[in-house]
């Protein structure tokens, strides 16, 4: 059984924390939190010990650790564990800054060690079937993606201010799914973004709502629409046009009872909050993880994939904020480049 270390006791800490809890192969046995309260109080729920992230790190008892801290952490605390000799499971993003998050690919993967990427909608069950058929070839080839991420209502704005931006706090999730899907880097973006649920969000330098548009090299394109107010809940769906046929991956609602009369029809709302509708996403993403570092093999989202969705982030900032198209190309180390797109 893998003995496990939790860095970070938030909100995201304890839906990880359940995770390895309740799986056969992994045991919580340590939290830290720079709240030390907070790491005493998950730790006691699942019989682990509060304990420093250098005392965690520098313990060989301890085999792989899992990072729900801060995003300005996560680069430093993945270099400073796979030295140490633990696997890693990091939520994203890898950073907020590109060439930090490329740094930290190069260090890492010199130690050889297991890292996997926390994008959880990769194994959600209903995603997960969708690029199932897609590879399996039932619609033929993927030709036209469409994925709809609406927020019921936008995080505090303390959270906003230090997120990084909607592209590299929310939209970065829906890079990742277009990559997977699409089966690798798209060339350019072209995105555009605005403030219109908040006006406090826009004073803060970020935008509540945005497009973006990625063309690849052979001229599949993805359309990925995100906004940070859907009050009738949670909003998460993918439609993927392809040559022999559509592939559509609908919401997750509170309940399948639909009511039908002369009046018309009434079904159940999508349920409201991410942890709802991506429990089992976590779940199995942790299962994923485990199955990795028994079999010493390679993690099923790597870093790269980590590095390639802020690169498509970043280079969403640049497009918004110039109004032109923004070229993603990979250099001889296979990081990423952000230049204009002529």
């Amino acid at each position: 059984m893998l003995k496990i270390a939790l860095l970070g006791a938030g909100r995201i800490g304890q839906v990880h924390a359940r995770s390895i809890a309740v799986h056969p192969d992994s045991h919580l046995a340590a939290v830290a939190d720079v709240v030390a309260d907070a790491a005493r109080k998950l730790a006691a729920a699942y019989g682990a010990e509060a304990r420093s992230v250098d005392d965690i790190l520098a313990d060989p008892a301890i085999d792989a650790v899992l990072i729900a801290t801060s995003t300005d952490t996560h680069a430093d605390l993945m270099e400073r564990a796979t030295i140490a000799g633990k696997a890693v499971l990091c939520e994203k993003p890898v950073d907020l800054s590109l060439e930090r998050a490329q740094a930290c690919q190069a260090s890492v993967n010199r130690t050889g060690r297991t890292v996997m990427i926390g994008f959880n909608r990769r194994f959600d069950p209903n995603f997960a079937a969708l690029k199932s058929a897609l590879d399996a070839g039932e619609i033929g080839k993927a030709e036209l993606l469409t994925i709809t991420s609406f927020d019921p209502a936008p995080p505090p704005l303390s959270y906003i201010k230090v997120s990084g931006g909607l592209y590299r706090d929310m939209m970065i999730h829906d890079f990742d799914t277009a990559c997977w899907l699409m089966g690798g880097a798209p060339t350019r973006i072209f995105a555009t973004g605005a403030s219109l649920v908040d006006p406090q969000i826009g004073a803060a330098g970020d935008v509540d709502t945005a497009v973006a548009t990625l063309f690849w090299e052979d001229g599949r394109i993805a359309v990925i629409k995100n906004s940070r107010r859907a009050g009738y809940g949670y909003d998460q769906r993918i439609e993927l046009l392809g040559s022999g046929g559509l592939l559509s991956a609908q919401n997750v609602l509170e309940n399948t009872v639909e009511r039908i009369s002369e009046a018309g029809t009434h079904a159940a709302k999508p349920v409201y909050f991410f942890l709802e509708r991506y429990q089992r996403a976590y779940e199995a993403e942790w299962s994923a993880f485990v199955d990795a570092v028994k079999a010493g093999s390679r993690a099923p989202v790597t870093l790269a994939d980590g590095v390639l969705a802020l690169a498509c982030a970043e280079a969403a900032g640049h497009s918004a904020n110039s109004g032109e198209a923004a070229a993603i190309t990979p250099d001889l180390s296979s990081m990423f480049k952000i230049s204009p797109w002529n």
